[in-house]
């Protein structure tokens, strides 16, 4: 077992008029060549989106681009057709295969059915997107998501988003090593994390506890052969994190 702690204020952070985007692995500006993944993790940003604003239609290729929203909503559509909002509980992925254009804006909603989708487009948004490299390029691009809300209120370790054929998650993602799980944890409540090559935890909420060491919002972990290692809830509310497990690494 070996693993080392990225604290919250040490990442590289990018502020504008707009937006507040924290990263874990080099991106955009920042670069640092010690410093550009964690397994087949490429991208892992913490991000506030103000009402009204985002990122307009931009281009994505051969990414599986996963997004985890924390509070607020996030509306997304793209090239190929497919928009929707995005909100706490709703898992989505889209896979930019031979190329991709779409857009994530903190915008007004309205659903299928006429209505307003409270909040959105009036409050902040705050998520996580992460960037996982896929198995295979040259594939057609894709969109998935599912509503993974009850599932969470279980608590535990939930399986989110896998390439694993062993792994029964809400979404498929394109690499067969990766796994995304969520840690939802009361305080004192403990999972062991899964068995892998490679592990990346980030903590959404709360505070946790690994080995040693108190892990709270924004702090992340990155680790090898953690399989069977304790995370542990330590706050009085309840404490998430999003614990990627993965077999391969960049260039394997």
């Amino acid at each position: 077992m070996s693993y080392s702690v990225l604290r919250a204020g040490d990442r590289f952070h990018t502020t504008t008029d707009w937006l507040s985007s924290s990263h874990s692995f080099s991106f955009g500006d920042h670069y640092d060549p010690e410093n550009t993944h964690h397994g087949v993790l490429l991208v892992n940003n913490d991000e506030t989106l103000r009402p009204g604003q985002g990122f307009d239609t931009h281009p994505h290729r051969e990414t599986e681009i996963i997004t985890w929203v924390r509070s607020g909503s996030l509306v997304h559509q793209d090239s190929r057709g497919h928009s929707g909002v995005v909100y706490p509980g709703l898992a989505q992925r889209m896979s930019a295969g031979t190329g991709v254009e779409h857009s994530e804006r903190n915008d007004t909603w309205t659903s299928s059915d006429g209505l307003r989708v409270e909040g959105a487009g009036t409050v902040d948004v705050s998520y996580v997107q992460m960037w996982v490299l896929p198995d295979e390029f040259g594939l057609d691009p894709g969109y998935d998501q599912a509503d993974v809300s009850a599932d969470l209120a279980t608590g535990g370790l939930i399986p989110i988003a896998s390439g694993d054929p062993a792994v029964d998650a809400a979404i498929r993602i394109r690499n067969r090593s990766a796994t995304l799980w969520t840690a939802r944890l009361d305080k004192g409540q403990r999972v062991r994390l899964p068995a892998s090559r490679f592990t990346h935890i980030f903590v959404t909420e709360g505070a946790m506890r690994f080995d040693d060491e108190t892990l709270f919002v924004g702090d992340a972990v990155r680790g090898a052969d953690l399989g069977g290692c304790a995370l542990v809830g330590e706050s009085d509310g309840p404490a998430e994190a999003l614990v990627w497990v993965m077999g391969t690494s960049l260039g394997e």
